[in-house]
């Protein structure tokens, strides 16, 4: 879900830059030793699903996963999501370093609200059926709130020049929604068999 450069004005720009710095920085403070190779593991996870993409307008319809990340990640999402956009930039000319924070805020902020989401709502005992539902939850909000967020930003920004941009945007991403459902459903279910540790996340 990157937007593309020369799209936005300068103080959506700035607006994004600074509220990605402050998510980057929160992210490494979080970051633990232990946690750093699952970090790793999300952020090349992350690169290698979106390099996989469609153009659609002023934007691009690709896997995110960033919904099953911000379970395990929190608030690192940041600063992994910032490596594989970086990477993506010089290697692909996928979105661009303009609009550099504005995509780290779309695909991160709503992974860090499923991170919150999961550990309130999460119960003591873990099943097969709850991780569905959370790995189906993780899916959701983390498409439709990158999709909705995207939305939000071209609409402050462009309004009603936008609209119908934005409502390809947003169409365009429920299969997206849909496949990133099943997958976070199925990690959660693979990790409850076999690694069930893993899904004792408080962080």
């Amino acid at each position: 879900m990157h937007l593309s450069e020369g799209v936005l004005h300068i103080p959506t720009l700035a607006c994004g830059v600074a509220v990605a710095v402050i998510g980057v920085i929160i992210g490494l403070k979080k970051i633990d030793y232990q946690q750093l190779p699952l970090t790793a593991l999300f952020s090349a996870t992350f690169f290698v699903a979106s390099t996989i993409h469609v153009p659609i307008g002023i934007g691009s319809v690709h896997l995110i996963l960033n919904g099953i990340a911000g379970i395990f990640l929190g608030w690192a999402v940041f600063p992994a999501f910032l490596i594989a956009l970086v990477l993506q930039a010089f290697l692909f000319s996928f979105g661009g370093l303009t609009v550099l924070g504005i995509n780290l805020c779309i695909m991160a902020l709503p992974a860090v609200l499923v991170h919150y989401l999961f550990n309130y709502f999460r119960p003591s005992s873990l099943s097969s059926k709850t991780c569905i539902i959370f790995g189906i939850m993780a899916g959701v909000i983390g498409i439709a709130g990158s999709a909705l967020l995207a939305s939000l930003v071209l609409m402050l920004d462009g309004g009603a020049d936008y609209s119908d941009l934005i409502t390809l945007l947003l169409i365009s991403h429920t299969p997206v929604l849909f496949i990133d459902s099943a997958i976070g459903a199925t990690v959660l279910i693979l990790l409850l068999k076999m690694y069930p540790s893993a899904l004792k996340i408080t962080k």
